[in-house]
């Protein structure tokens, strides 16, 4: 069975594909050529649905799966940002590390160097016989110095609940069990499973 991936993001890809591993798991850009999707939903269930329904009307087919992920930190020192807005925080065309460093400037101007702060991860399979929806969470602390190379995103500078080491020093198989994603796809591989293409 074919699961589509309603994302170009690499580090997305790559864990997806590792945790799917009984499908055949492609990104949306390699059938189709990439186009924007505007993610203006108010919450990440919400553009996990866009992203998802936009790719499976464009891939005009009904044998595949597709499934789109929308995931984020949500920071309780900064009133839940960057939340929906992980992604972009520090802009538009913002890198990992642009908003990551973004993060870091705002807990900082505050005088703070740690904050509770958890992920989620919402994702959204569409079929032919419609959208289902499925979520994961991880919580603990961000801090504001980057620690570790592993992962991506805001990895070195969060904490997992019972740990004293940052996602991005943590090894791949420890994450991906604690993982607001791994979680969600846990899930999503269930859904996945029950659906008829």
């Amino acid at each position: 069975m074919k699961l589509v991936l309603a994302t170009g993001n690499e580090g997305k890809v790559r864990e997806i594909k590792e945790y799917c591993d009984t499908f055949e798991v492609i990104p949306y850009t390699e059938l189709i050529e990439p186009f924007e999707i505007v993610e203006n939903g108010s919450t990440f269930k919400d553009n996990a649905m866009i992203k998802a329904q936009a790719v499976y009307d464009a891939l005009g087919r009904d044998d595949v799966i597709v499934l789109a992920d929308d995931s984020g930190i949500s920071v309780d020192a900064l009133d839940g940002e960057p939340g929906i807005y992980s992604a972009r925080y520090a802009g538009e065309n913002a890198s990992d590390k642009d908003n990551l460093y973004r993060l870091v400037e705002e807990l900082k101007k505050r005088g703070l160097e740690s904050s509770p702060a958890h992920y989620t991860a919402a994702m959204a399979l569409a079929s032919r016989h419609g959208m289902q929806t499925v979520h994961g969470w991880m919580y603990g602390n961000v801090i504001t110095v980057a620690r570790g190379e592993n992962g991506f995103g805001y990895d070195p500078i969060f904490i997992p609940e019972g740990y004293d080491k940052t996602l991005g020093e943590l090894q791949s198989d420890v994450k991906k069990e604690l993982s607001h994603r791994s979680k969600a796809l846990r899930l999503a591989k269930i859904v996945a499973g029950t659906i008829k293409v």
